[in-house]
């Protein structure tokens, strides 16, 4: 970060004096994800924001910032299923895009996820906010029987505890769900209404319609868009305070907390109406660090911080919004990466990633070396001692060496693969970036020096014709063999599809 003074060395700056992981009791883990942030949305990563991130700035002084962080996709649903399966969404029948609120679960019945590994592992888990993976609503739109479960979703997956919504708010289904069942059903109707204090934006909130139209969302008489961080912080403060007791008698607890700010509906409370000034925006991240700052507050409280991992990271880069805060504001949401969400281009994967573990990790350390979402898995596994299951995260690979005491042991993570919502590929090695062509015309391959032009300015592909041969075969060879991490052995979940036009057929 910007702001944090330093001793650096290239790639890590470790904490050899911390106790060895073997005489620590379990961590906890708290994960938060927050919906849309992009790289220059952290105040410490942005020394040009329009705005502060106290609480964020805190997690980096006090753990360690990854700087070259990736989510495993550029929309919703293909991170969300990568960050928790430790596998890339595009090997599943996602190519494109992103789910709405009701469709089979994308993670399929008995796979591996970060919360089924933990707890078998001794761990209580839990989820609090946005799922927006697929759930299966009893009845058809129109015609539902609340009385009865919801089915396919997070307590089938390996979470204990399910409070939250099904997906983003465009997509209907809203309400507050506890568990299996609506707290107070969706039987009211609505469509977006104008959103007069952001950018290009909209409104979910009262009055509802009583009886359906075309076009219109099912929706709960008691929703309203502007609660959604506060209830989500008020009830994941609330599970953690009732598993508290158990944490410190060595009994640790998984909380996976999805956020949906700064998605739209870009919302602030009354209370951090003028702070900033980046507009509305601004706001709404200033409100979503203020959230993250209860939760750290409750953590202190109960004396549980010293051995809780705190993680903190975004599905995917900033909406398209981000152009028109830069005429505006003079605010980068994208920091100094190209684009932002959906592009395959840095802006759209590189995302902010703190992570926190006083126990462990030293305060203001750095990691610089490429990580992918899909690598906590392996991470979490590494940390407990415990194996990845069979045919299970195939794309995870850990990154716990970060702050370790000997790092020169360990080699450099295997490529990272980057995927665009409208399917394009690219792939990450060391400083070399090779961006695949794709079905438009004008999407021809590119091959950037990310250390020497992170911003992705200047494409040298021409110049480096081993490097894009080397490249190809290692994109191939992770794309067609249905996995990352060497030694396992699966498959795509589908055959070669239409987007890999760089493949021979």
């Amino acid at each position: 970060m910007k702001i944090l003074l330093l001793l650096f060395v290239p790639g890590f700056l470790c904490c050899a004096t911390r106790p060895k992981a073997e005489t620590l009791p379990r961590p906890n883990i708290v994960l938060v994800y927050t919906d849309d942030q992009g790289y220059g949305d952290a105040s410490c990563l942005n020394p040009r924001a329009k705005f502060k991130t106290p609480h964020q700035d805190r997690l980096a002084r006090e753990g360690m910032t990854f700087t070259d962080a990736h989510c495993s996709d550029t929309v919703c649903t293909p991170s969300r299923y990568g960050l928790l399966t430790g596998r890339y969404s595009w090997r599943t029948s996602l190519k494109r895009g992103v789910f709405g609120a009701e469709r089979p679960c994308l993670i399929e019945q008995g796979r591996t996820t970060l919360a089924s590994f933990l707890r078998t592992n001794g761990y209580r888990t839990a989820m609090v906010g946005k799922w927006h993976l697929g759930m299966d609503f009893p009845g058809t739109l129109g015609n539902r029987d609340w009385s009865l479960p919801v089915k396919d979703m997070p307590l089938d997956k390996g979470f204990d505890y399910f409070w939250g919504i099904p997906a983003s708010m465009n997509y209907g289904v809203l309400a507050w769900f506890e568990g299996r069942f609506a707290m107070t059903p969706p039987t009211r109707w609505t469509r977006k209404k104008p959103n007069r204090i952001a950018l290009s934006d909209y409104r979910i909130t009262p009055p509802y319609q009583p009886e359906q139209q075309d076009g219109l969302m099912e929706v709960a008489p008691d929703f309203v868009d502007s609660e959604c961080l506060t209830r989500f912080t008020d009830q994941a403060i609330k599970w953690i305070a009732s598993v508290a007791d158990d944490a410190r008698k060595g009994e640790p607890f998984f909380l996976y907390l999805p956020l949906t700010s700064p998605h739209k509906p870009v919302i602030p409370l009354e209370q951090f109406r003028g702070q900033g000034k980046a507009g509305a925006y601004g706001e709404f991240m200033i409100e979503t660090d203020w959230h993250l700052g209860r939760l750290l507050s409750l953590l202190d409280r109960e004396n549980l911080a010293e051995n809780t991992i705190v993680i903190y990271t975004s599905d995917n880069g900033p909406e398209n919004t981000w152009q028109q805060r830069i005429q505006k504001f003079g605010h980068y949401s994208s920091g100094p990466y190209r684009e932002g969400k959906r592009s395959i281009y840095e802006g759209g994967h590189r995302i902010p990633f703190f992570l926190r573990w006083p126990a462990r990790v030293r305060p203001g350390s750095r990691w610089t070396e490429p990580i992918c979402q899909t690598d906590l898995l392996a991470t979490f596994a590494a940390i407990l001692d415990k194996p990845i299951p069979a045919r299970s995260g195939e794309d995870s690979i850990s990154f716990h060496r970060a702050w370790g005491s000997a790092k020169s042991t360990h080699p450099s993570r295997p490529p990272v693969i980057h995927h665009a919502a409208n399917g394009r590929f690219a792939i990450r090695s060391g400083k070399w970036k090779l961006i695949m062509e794709g079905k438009k015309k004008a999407e021809k391959r590119e091959l950037y020096d990310l250390h020497l032009d992170p911003g992705e300015k200047n494409n040298v592909l021409a110049n480096h014709g081993e490097v894009e041969k080397t490249l190809l075969t290692r994109l191939s060879g992770i794309v067609t063999s249905g996995a990352t991490r060497d030694g396992v052995t699966s498959q795509n979940d589908t055959p070669l599809w239409a987007d890999l036009v760089w493949l021979p057929r």
